[in-house]
């Protein structure tokens, strides 16, 4: 109860919206894989729990994990470095909403990984650009490695390869995290995961966390103008004028007629009025 006798109203759960991005092979599965994937998510938890390799180290974030200093705590994403088959990349975007890993063209032609390399894919993804769906190039599994030479990891992911430019080298989501057990923190912006000779660290920089951002931004405002550019083009060549029409000329209105101001002397002079008007 409120002051002056007033009851106090319950507020409704506010709702929200999450873009990510999904899709790829998985979406695509078929019937058989449907049905063998919902089996599986479905099914009786059996008595015996089974465990999952690497889940029993622990890993958390405390003070020891604290920068001297944290602008704007969530504001930078997570980027960070670590080798994909024998190149380091430098710019990796963890995504831990997108079901997909992300390998760009420019970064595997930078690898020198031959296009006839790709699997053959022909599955859409969506969630780069809302209510736009992308197509992948194929897919290819690489070894990615995460630490240094005194504790490291190595798993084999799947990568679908696209064709348009990013601001990263690649974008790591669910299917790395799960892969490697691996725990963000977008705070510290730090990763930890579970190795062989106790928890992997792996840190990113403020500065080039952000310096990331604003190319992404920038890149996604060059493409966002240049589909509008398009699109006027495709209408501007669609309503284009008639090519006799002289350039600046008017269009007579309707309900318009001409008049005489002279008519019976040299020289007869026309003037256009609304043919509502009377001959007074």
């Amino acid at each position: 109860m409120q002051a002056g006798g007033e009851e106090e109203k319950d507020e409704a759960f506010p709702e929200h919206d999450v873009l990510m991005i999904f899709g790829g092979p998985v979406a695509c599965e078929s019937k058989c894989e449907q049905k063998t994937t919902h089996q599986e998510m479905f099914t009786v938890e059996p008595a015996t729990p089974v465990y999952l390799r690497w889940s029993d180290t622990p890993i958390t974030f405390d003070r020891a994990d604290h920068l001297t200093y944290v602008p704007q705590p969530g504001r930078c994403p997570l980027v960070v470095d670590h080798i994909v088959g024998n190149k380091r990349l430098t710019k990796v975007l963890m995504d831990g909403g997108s079901g997909l890993n992300i390998l760009y063209t420019d970064t595997l032609d930078a690898m020198g990984i031959e296009r006839s390399c790709l699997q053959p894919s022909g599955a859409p993804f969506h969630g780069v650009v809302p209510g736009k769906q992308a197509m992948t190039l194929g897919w290819i599994d690489l070894p990615v490695t995460f630490g240094d030479s005194s504790n490291f990891r190595k798993e084999t992911l799947t990568f679908e390869v696209v064709g348009f430019k990013g601001a990263y080298h690649a974008i790591l989501g669910r299917p790395c995290y799960a892969k490697f057990m691996a725990v963000p923190n977008y705070t510290y912006l730090k990763l930890k995961m579970p190795g062989p000779r106790g928890v992997i660290t792996i840190g990113s920089c403020f500065q080039h966390a952000y310096q990331c951002e604003e190319d992404g931004c920038e890149i996604a405002s060059a493409i966002v103008a240049s589909e509008e550019l398009t699109l006027i083009r495709v209408e501007t060549t669609e309503e284009a004028p008639d090519s006799n029409r002289k350039t600046g000329s008017f269009e007579p209105a309707e309900g318009v007629k001409e008049i005489s101001r002279n008519p019976q002397g040299s020289g007869e002079k026309k003037l256009r009025v609304s043919a509502t008007l009377t001959p007074k």
